[in-house]
């Protein structure tokens, strides 16, 4: 319910990452692997955490990765 209040479009890897139950050098860790659980943005230097991907991943409890779920190929 605090994400839900309190992030806009998007949020930060800590708090992504707090909110997933693992640490923030965790969290870059698998951003930096392509392998955070949730969709990822680089805008420029910044890196967010799009808020409707965390609340996906936390309410069904499977990842997304670069906006594909687990395990299903993307169609380029």
């Amino acid at each position: 319910m605090h994400i839900r209040a309190t992030w806009d479009g998007t949020g930060s890897v800590a708090d992504a990452s707090r909110a997933l139950g693992f640490s923030r050098a965790k969290g870059y860790d698998l951003v930096r692997r392509g392998e955070f659980p949730c969709r990822v943005l680089r805008i420029g230097r910044t890196t967010r955490v799009v808020t409707a991907s965390l609340l996906r991943v936390l309410e069904s409890g499977e990842p997304e990765y670069n906006g594909a779920r687990a395990g299903q190929q993307t169609l380029l």
